[in-house]
């Protein structure tokens, strides 16, 4: 009983170092889905950084099964403001980036797949209910949102827009590294 205590306290404290070293360095790792609260933490870590460290380099490395847009899309811009604010900001994935954060490593100025690891792209999801006129206003609104991900897909790729959609219409389009390298949604794999 008492080595295993003092194992668990072993664990926890290399977990701590291990932590506390991120925190030193700059990573940050994001491990959940895409949400009000998991980007509110996100975003709230990097203010810290960045305000101690108005010019430090960032790293974000990624294994998220993705979320809301709109969510993400706010983390998408905030990552934007911090670029524009002279900071380097490394987008990386390990394990997957499915969905919106697979949107999300293309906010870095370098992007970085696993050797392993996997893209998903898809076609926005939405859920509505209503009146007729009212879920029409939704697939509109879901239509201007997707065309934005088609643009920050298409600007950072070797790919037109149109790639995107003949590739993910009405399928999940998983990518491997190599596949991802090779479209230009990566610039190295490690």
């Amino acid at each position: 009983a008492v080595a295993a205590e003092i194992g668990q306290r072993d664990l926890e404290r290399k977990e701590v170092d291990y932590l506390a070293g991120n925190k030193f360095h700059r990573v940050y790792a994001f491990n959940d889905p895409v949400a009000s609260s998991s980007v509110g933490s996100c975003i709230s870590q990097l203010n810290i950084w960045t305000r101690t460290d108005p010019k430090c380099d960032i790293e974000i490395i990624f294994n998220s099964p993705g979320g809301g847009v709109i969510d993400g899309m706010a983390l998408y811009d905030y990552f934007q403001a911090l670029r524009r604010a002279g900071h380097k900001l490394t987008t990386v994935t390990f394990g997957m980036a499915a969905s919106m954060a697979g949107i999300l490593l293309q906010a870095g100025d370098v992007r970085v797949i696993g050797a392993e690891s996997y893209v998903l792209i898809h076609e926005i999801s939405t859920m509505a209910v209503g009146k007729i006129g009212e879920l029409e206003d939704v697939v509109e609104f879901t239509k201007k949102i997707q065309n934005r991900v088609l643009k920050i897909l298409a600007s950072r790729s070797h790919k037109p827009v149109g790639y995107f959609e003949k590739h993910w219409r009405r399928q999940d389009w998983w990518l491997d590294s190599s596949e991802c390298l090779k479209l230009g949604i990566v610039d190295e794999v490690r």
